[in-house]
């Protein structure tokens, strides 16, 4: 946590600049690194990179995010449950919530929509685990393919579970919003554009004059233990909460997403 402000809107409230990773993978992943990416180890290592606030985003799928949830309990870090939902168009959309249930309704919406089984020869294993690092299950489903909801579905859907949807890494050729589709569609109501640790603020804005309507945030994308925290977003808040991010992304009373910092 860095530096503290004073706000004042009718009442005076403390301010803080608080550090956010809000992209993290999973060995429910199957991309990740199988013997790293454990609930009990992201906590450390984000605990470890002074990280306030980290969001678990799994492909398709929030299996892991109550356990990671659990495993922070008793330290100052939270834990965002999230998705990375890929759509039809193959556009990849971090879905950020207010609880598990809500990323745990959503996630009924997506497996209802995803096709074929994973093949774990060819994309690796997808491990559910609990707070203890112990093996659960392994999902079957093909969690790293598309599914059948087109992008204004997806957001929509996100929407109506209350929770924040954000174009991930809009700067990459593969499954951002631009590379895919070319353009953001009018009215899709996204709440934050990501922009990738290989980018900045300025270059996407100068790049992409679509990204000067929007918050910007940045994200690790980890799926290996040593890049957590290697993108951090920092964010002004009266504290790391769901409610106070959602201010942040909107700019209101005094909330803010200064800047993203990548090392």
């Amino acid at each position: 946590m860095l530096g503290k402000v004073k706000y004042n809107r009718g009442s005076q409230v403390d301010l803080k600049v608080f550090r956010l990773d809000l992209h993290i993978h999973t060995v429910l992943s199957p991309c990740t690194e199988l013997a790293e990416m454990t609930p009990r180890a992201i906590v450390r290592a984000a605990l470890d990179r002074d990280l306030d606030m980290i969001a678990v985003c799994d492909h398709n799928s929030a299996r892991n995010t109550s356990a990671t949830r659990r495993s922070a309990e008793g330290t100052r870090l939270v834990v965002i449950p999230g998705i990375e939902v890929t759509s039809a168009e193959e556009v990849h959309i971090l879905g950020l919530f207010p609880s598990d249930v809500a990323a745990e309704k959503v996630q009924e919406e997506i497996y209802a929509r995803l096709l074929g089984m994973n093949d774990e020869d060819v994309f690796g294993y997808q491990v559910v685990v609990d707070e203890h690092d112990q093996v659960e299950d392994l999902d079957q489903r093909l969690l790293i393919g598309a599914t059948t909801l087109q992008v204004e579905k997806v957001v929509r859907m996100i929407h109506e579970f209350e929770g924040y949807a954000v174009a991930s890494h809009i700067d990459r050729q593969g499954f951002g919003i631009f590379s895919q589709l070319g353009f953001i569609p009018p009215g899709l109501g996204l709440d934050a554009l990501e922009v990738s640790r290989q980018s900045d603020f300025d270059a996407a804005r100068s790049r992409y004059p679509q990204c000067r309507d929007y918050s910007l945030i940045t994200g690790s994308d980890a799926h290996f233990l040593d890049d957590i925290g290697s993108a951090v977003t920092l964010a002004r808040m009266a504290e790391p909460t769901f409610e106070e991010l959602g201010k942040a992304l909107a700019g209101v009373d005094g909330r803010e997403v200064l800047k993203g910092k990548t090392l």
